[in-house]
């Protein structure tokens, strides 16, 4: 199995879920579209987040370097959203990606979608679908999911528990 197919596993897997939530409540994405000046409504949410969504899935199951550089600009994307919050000092509670959990923007979602975006750009010279891997490797499969699984579970953390952590160390 690729050593690459884990951490792009885990990366578009956080896309599906990220946009998924979104779809189902475009509140807090609108409140911090607005908040931001960037026109937008619910049902505008909802479209850009179910692409978000698909856009995971196809890199997942189609894959190809198109879909993964795709990947990587919706990554930078969300890098660009967080440093334009944080230059004018916009006051955000969360973007929705998590849904109601409180994420205000940090540096750290710069960071970390910085670093999701290369993963996304090195992911681009995989030659075949994560799926038709992970198929492929049916004795690695199951450890490679979990491990994918337990990576977004840690990328959720990065992006949810640190922020606030980091805001709270610095208030001190």
């Amino acid at each position: 199995m690729a050593a690459l197919t884990v951490p792009a596993l885990a990366i578009a897997a956080l896309l599906v879920l990220a946009g998924a939530q979104k779809v189902l409540d475009p509140t807090m994405t609108d409140g911090a579209l607005r908040a931001l000046r960037i026109p937008s409504s619910k049902a505008l949410v909802r479209v850009g987040a179910a692409a978000e969504a698909l856009l995971g899935a196809a890199a997942i199951t189609v894959g190809g370097a198109v879909l993964w550089g795709l990947v990587a600009v919706s990554y930078l994307a969300f890098a660009a959203f967080v440093t334009a919050a944080l230059r004018k000092g916009t006051m955000i509670g969360s973007c929705g990606c998590f849904g109601r959990e409180e994420t205000p923007p940090h540096w750290s979602h710069v960071a970390l979608n910085v670093v999701l975006a290369a993963i996304a750009v090195i992911a681009t010279s995989l030659d075949r679908a994560v799926l038709d891997e992970l198929a492929d490797h049916p004795g690695a499969a199951v450890g490679a999911a979990v491990t994918a699984g337990v990576a977004v579970y840690l990328l959720y953390a990065a992006f949810v528990v640190l922020p606030r952590t980091l805001a709270v160390a610095t208030d001190r």
